[in-house]
């Protein structure tokens, strides 16, 4: 990703979030409805820019898909203690490896640190978190079908509409061919799982190979996570406790409390703290 999203992608967002209350009650609770909502949505996206050549190749054969909704709505995890939350996300192996990486990846993490102030803990902790440093990053799922899926319904149409025209933008751009785009349930992209959104924004080609490859690419992945914290205010050389303004920080990665105290607790691990 070129460092961060350009203007034109900033200006297409904000017109999206002004247009977005008004679309957001155009909305529905079973598949019944979505194909006409979809054609709808089609006018909207090329009327904000976006192309007839991308909306082709990103939305012709978009379905609704139940599976999606089932998954959204069976979130239990972030409903336990933060005592249960971390024994479960946690454990022996995963602190074992994620010394092993630091150890591995540590002039890679040093000029990360210079440049974004997010120290190496904390980015291994989050990759190891999102998808067990790479492990868990199937890709199943199309993104573009669960953003529609999840942008449809009305749950949280709004901010899934956010991300859905994100994701056209991503192709748009030549970030990604819309093929690529694959990944977690909810729409997220590559081994640290970045909404399309934050993608946009927030991506860098750390590599410098001309790609801002978060599937593939650990130089790109773990700098677009620090140049994500950094551009929600972290402050290099600070720490990340509960009360500090980095743990802040940490709610702009996970809105679960239970999540932040995690990524907070498995960073002070990987620190000997």
């Amino acid at each position: 990703m070129a460092s961060i999203r350009k203007s034109v992608a900033f200006t297409a967002i904000a017109i999206l979030a002004l247009a977005a209350p008004a679309f957001a009650a155009d909305c529905g609770n079973s598949g019944a409805g979505f194909d006409a909502w979809l054609s709808r949505y089609k006018a909207k996206a090329a009327a904000q820019g976006i192309s007839q050549s991308t909306i082709a190749q990103t939305l012709s054969d978009v379905s609704y898909d139940p599976r999606i909704i089932r998954l959204d709505r069976n979130q239990k995890s972030f409903k336990l203690s933060f005592e249960q939350f971390y024994a479960r996300r946690v454990s022996s192996s995963l602190l074992n490896r994620g010394r092993r990486l630091m150890g591995t990846h540590r002039q890679l993490l040093n000029r990360i640190e210079q440049r974004f102030g997010v120290p190496a803990e904390v980015l291994i902790s989050i990759w190891g978190l999102e998808t067990n440093y790479g492990a868990d990053t199937s890709g199943r799922f199309s993104i573009v079908r669960s953003l529609a899926t999840l942008a449809y319904d009305c749950r949280r149409s709004a901010f899934f509409l956010n991300e859905l025209t994100a994701s056209l933008q991503i192709v748009e751009k030549g970030y990604m061919p819309a093929n690529q785009l694959r990944g977690g349930w909810a729409g997220e992209i590559g081994q640290t799982q970045f909404l399309p959104h934050s993608y946009v924004r927030f991506a860098v080609d750390f590599d410098g190979d001309g790609r801002r490859d978060l599937i593939h690419s650990v130089s790109d992945l773990l700098a677009s996570t620090a140049n994500f914290l950094k551009g929600h205010g972290w402050k290099a050389g600070q720490g990340w406790g509960p009360g500090t303004a980095n743990y802040a920080v940490l709610s702009d990665w996970n809105r679960a409390s239970v999540y932040q105290r995690t990524i907070a607790a498995m960073a002070d691990r990987l620190s000997n703290r």
